[in-house]
């Protein structure tokens, strides 16, 4: 027979049991109810979705007509082709040069460098020293002929009194005529080693003269090989002197060209930093380099241009003046490797025009053709049209000149707004 707190126990399980299954049963119903309602809430967005797309289908074809009833179009200004007369030039590449270069070198052989007064760029005056030679054994030598002109001085003096006698006894027999013409031979021999002897002085004095190296001409020092304590070698170059400082532009030019160039044409050439530099046509080469098939043309510089022996330079020649068309360089643009203008028609529609350029002068550039000079184009911006955009042309504005500035408000760049 059972006990009674077993039974109790077992019915208390079953209800436990009973109302966990109650619980699971809550919660799968509370989660299908869930998951429909947000099948629902998706549903329904999906179709508020489908009816706004709808809706924008519905009014597409009316979009158009209204960006391009509200298109905003670009705001310009534009520009004529304006006539003025250009100089022709005739472009040119060459070298900067001495115009003579003097080789400085030692006269006397066998002698050391004692001084070396000058460096390369020094700026030297005709006859100054540039170095020193040791005069030592030179000095000693013109001593040694100092002496041996007195002695012969003395030699004459006496050869001199003894013919003076023999003179005086010719007539009176007192002596032989053979010992009188010794007499007068010694005078004479006397005499031509004195003039010998002062001869050999003077060629002493010229090598002592010549251990000081002196500039040939005014000029700057281009190089130096002088070192002290060498041996200078007669004839060996001890300096390089650019004569008085003078370049000249040796430039090249074809041989078709040469002959449009004359002696005194000016000429221009752009120094390193950018600087222009004026000169003047000097000599055109009378031959032609079989090689390059150019000549050479020389171009005296000034001495203040600011250039340097050896450096490579542009530069042009002036050969005559011509008429040109000419455009603000900013109304020109560059595309796909051609050069091209918008031209701005009554009805505010730009088209694209294909131009060929020439020659360049400040911020204007040479129309050769492909424009009339009637046609007005936009001045600056055209990087932003394409052909046939429609533009709106302004007046170009005023821009105020800087006291003393000398700008005026026809030289403003004009601008493009959008």
């Amino acid at each position: 027979m059972p006990r009674p707190h077993l039974q109790q126990q077992s019915i208390d399980e079953k209800q436990m049991q009973n109302r966990q299954k109650t619980f699971v049963r809550q919660g799968a119903v509370a989660a299908v109810v869930a998951l429909a309602c947000a099948t629902a809430l998706w549903l329904l967005g999906r179709g508020e979705t489908a009816a706004a797309n709808s809706a924008a289908s519905a009014a597409a074809p009316a979009a158009p007509a209204s960006a391009d009833a509200t298109k905003a179009a670009l705001t310009v200004t534009t520009t004529r082709p304006r006539p003025a007369e250009w100089a022709q030039t005739l472009a040119a590449n060459g070298n900067v040069a001495p115009w003579q270069e003097a080789v400085v070198g030692a006269e006397l052989g066998g002698l050391r460098l004692s001084e070396v007064r000058v460096n390369v760029g020094d700026v030297v005056r005709k006859g100054q020293v540039l170095a020193l030679l040791s005069a030592d054994t030179v000095q000693a030598q013109l001593a040694q002929t100092r002496a041996a002109l007195a002695e012969t001085q003395a030699t004459l003096a006496d050869a001199q009194a003894n013919a003076e006698r023999a003179r005086q006894l010719q007539t009176t027999g007192a002596i032989s005529a053979q010992q009188i013409n010794q007499y007068l031979t010694a005078e004479q021999t006397a005499r031509a080693r004195l003039e010998a002897q002062r001869a050999a002085l003077k060629a002493e004095e010229l090598r002592l003269s010549q251990t000081r190296v002196l500039a040939p001409d005014d000029g700057v020092i281009s190089a130096r090989q002088a070192t002290v304590g060498s041996v200078a070698q007669p004839g060996q170059e001890l300096f390089r002197l650019i004569r008085r400082g003078r370049l000249e532009w040796r430039a090249e030019v074809t041989a078709a060209e040469l002959g449009r160039l004359r002696s005194g044409m000016k000429a221009t050439l752009v120094a390193a930093d950018g600087t222009p530099v004026e000169g003047t046509v000097r000599m055109v080469a009378p031959t032609i380099d079989p090689q390059t098939r150019n000549g050479l043309v020389y171009v005296d510089l000034p001495a203040d241009a600011g250039v340097r022996a050896g450096m490579f330079a542009r530069g042009e020649f002036q050969v005559g003046r011509s008429g040109a068309l000419t455009l603000p360089q900013s109304a020109v643009l560059l595309r796909d490797g051609f050069q091209y203008v918008f031209h701005v028609g009554p009805d505010g529609q730009v088209s694209q025009l294909k131009v060929t350029t020439g020659r360049r002068l400040g911020d204007r550039i040479e129309v050769l053709s492909g424009l009339k000079p009637e046609m007005p184009v936009v001045a600056s911006g055209a990087g932003f049209l394409s052909d046939g955009d429609v533009v709106k042309v302004v007046a170009a504005p005023q821009v105020a000149a800087a006291p003393g500035a000398g700008v005026s408000a026809a030289s403003a760049a004009p601008a493009v707004r959008r």
